[in-house]
């Protein structure tokens, strides 16, 4: 329960100042139980088990709820339903996530997601989830790479917009309150105790304290720091892993990031928009500039249907040794396929390039190019809960880390997020009602106050510290995505990864003396600089542990290091100050052991979607 100088209810009004006398003029005070930040599928799934149970909830995110990155996840969602292929089970998911997570995954977070799969399908249903289905009414199922059975869920080819829409649509029913205008800049915590957070609207700048028991932290990734990237220009940039190291939770596998092959390059502006898997999926063919269907060199059995990191390597190797194109991509071939099945399988692929480049997809290949796509690492959690050793702070989604170690299996990031949503948002219910007295700390509110007063500080002042400065927000992203793409890409070496972190220091000065200039048209120049600082923390957590880690595995891929060390078969943790440790992965248990190293040779050569 929260101390005297809160309201026991959530209310958008401002409270008194007298009321919390660390509230300073002009700030507006919240109060929840619990706070989600990010209204995206996972921030979403845990409000509503949050709501279901009772439980005070305030959902905040800075960009537009309809617009979540969860809609962006086209594919579809894994579970081992059995719909199709009834041999499938549970086990066999566990065992093909273990496997191409190439043994780095933690086994207990595994079992948890594959075991409770098929609930976090109901649960969608429950609410109206419009899934593809078959003539007799079973839910489709369709192959993704790397699976041993067809156990991708999808609607369509915007399976990830249609789950925002479905959890939006029960949220509402429970009056869940979603603030999609506020931008969270510092958890605040006392005596390594979440007791709120501190942000500001991004319409008005009125800057915000909220005060809550608990938070969730869903706020998404960091492959935002990569110049050709599948997010957009204000998502994933680092913002939970800084979020969550400022209040002393440490950050996991933050190397291992996930290139996506296939990335359309023109137009610039939407360079990395992502051409779904489902594509390879369904049929679709590589095939480098001289008309090479290149797979065939590089996994012969599973050619197109081959993982995630081999794909994207396979492209990068082509581009490279010089039979790319004169744009720097390969081409993604489905002309062959059917009109029909295009159009009813692959709906949004097709409108996204009429859109973007009015490239008919049933006539002409399309130019792709691997593009960051996905943090496979994040803040540690505990598998039971996700909790991140700081009390009352969770971390799901892909904020946080364990599920996909050095490559994700596709499909798997949206069942996670609905897997942990619901398991957290219980375990966050338990735990507030648990609370019996919060302290809050007057001295955490000022340091994120001052944070913030100091880069809306007039630059002309000459008591401002950001006095003399003249560097943009955007232009200091793009110096930031600029040398992780040079030196952290597809492709590492310890010269390279030293170069970045020799840059990232150069450019860490030019960030300390960064000023935001809101305008009449809302604070999103704050926005910005509170991204790049996001960034700049993800970016050195990245590139110190991509140093630490002297080996190629899944996605990372060392020049100078090119065998898998069985040494290395762990985690790198990093933390602000402290450097990077190891810490050795689990094994995995009896239920799934055997059929993950039984099975590392198998392929699903030629299983395409009937």
């Amino acid at each position: 329960m929260t101390t005297s100088d809160t309201s026991s209810a959530f209310s958008p009004a401002s409270f008194s100042v007298s009321s919390a006398p660390h509230i300073s003029r002009g700030e507006r005070l919240l109060a929840t139980s619990v706070l989600v930040i990010g209204t995206g599928g996972a921030g979403l799934r845990a409000s509503i088990e949050l709501a279901e149970r009772g439980v005070q909830v305030l959902a905040v995110g800075k960009r537009r709820k309809h617009d979540a990155h969860t809609t962006l996840a086209a594919g579809g969602i894994n579970a081992a339903l059995g719909t199709m292929d009834p041999q499938d089970s549970w086990q066999q998911h566990a065992a093909d996530t273990l496997r191409e997570s190439y043994y780095l995954a933690d086994p207990a977070i595994v079992e948890i997601v594959a075991r409770n799969a098929a609930r976090g399908i109901e649960d969608l249903e429950r609410w109206g989830m419009p899934f593809a289905r078959e003539a007799d009414g079973r839910i489709s199922q369709r192959f993704f790479g790397a699976h041993k059975y067809r156990r991708t869920c999808y609607a369509g080819d915007y399976t990830g917009l249609e789950i925002q829409r479905t959890l939006l649509r029960r949220a509402r029913e429970l009056d869940v309150p979603i603030v999609d205008t506020i931008y969270i800049t510092r958890l605040l915590a006392a005596d390594g105790r979440i007791f709120g957070a501190y942000g500001f609207d991004i319409v008005d700048g009125t800057p915000i304290v909220i005060h809550s028991d608990a938070v969730i932290l869903a706020a998404g990734g960091h492959n935002r720091i990569w110049r050709n990237t599948s997010s957009r220009r204000d998502e994933n940039t680092g913002d939970s892993f800084r979020l969550a190291a400022l209040a002393g939770a440490r950050i996991r596998d933050a190397e291992l990031v996930q290139f996506h092959p296939s990335g359309i390059l023109e137009p610039a502006e939407a360079a990395g928009t992502l051409v779904s898997e489902a594509a390879r999926g369904e049929g679709g063919i590589l095939r480098n500039a001289l008309g090479e269907r290149y797979m065939e060199k590089y996994d012969p059995e599973r050619m197109e249907l081959s993982t995630r990191d081999r794909v994207a390597l396979a492209s990068y190797t082509e581009i490279i040794e010089g039979r790319g194109t004169t744009n720097g991509g390969v081409f993604l071939d489905v002309s062959h396929l059917p009109r029909e099945q295009i159009l009813s399988k692959l709906p949004r692929v097709y409108r996204t390039l009429i859109d973007l480049q009015m490239l008919d997809i049933t006539e002409r290949p399309i130019e792709i190019a691997p593009t960051a796509h996905y943090s496979m690492g994040g803040v540690w959690v505990r598998p039971e809960d996700h909790s991140t050793g700081v009390d009352g702070l969770y971390a799901i989604g892909e904020a946080s880390s364990g599920l996909h170690g050095a490559n994700r299996l596709g499909g798997n990031s949206l069942i996670e997020l609905l897997v942990y949503g619901r398991i957290t948002g219980t375990d966050a219910a338990e735990y507030v009602s648990g609370l019996t007295e919060v302290r809050r700390s007057p001295e955490a509110v000022a340091e994120a106050r001052a944070e913030m007063r100091k880069l809306l500080a007039d630059p002309a002042s000459p008591a401002s510290p950001s006095a003399g400065s003249t560097a943009s927000p955007r232009l200091l992203q793009r110096a930031v995505r600029d040398l992780m793409t040079d030196h952290a890409g597809v492709v590492r070496s310890e010269e390279g990864l030293r170069a970045g972190l020799a840059k990232l220091d150069a450019l860490q000065d030019r960030v300390d003396h960064l000023t935001a200039h809101p305008d009449i048209a809302g604070f999103d120049d704050l926005a910005h600089a509170f991204d790049l600082y996001g960034s700049m923390l993800a970016a050195r957590a990245t590139l110190e542990c991509a140093l630490e880690r002297r080996e190629t595995r899944g996605c990372h891929n060392r020049s100078d290091f090119p065998e898998q060390s069985d040494a290395l078969r762990g985690s790198f943790i990093w933390a602000p100050g402290a450097g990077v440790t190891f810490e050795p992965v689990a094994e995995a248990p009896d239920s799934f052991r055997e059929l993950a190293y039984e099975q590392a040779d198998e392929s699903v050569a030629g299983k395409l979607v009937e």
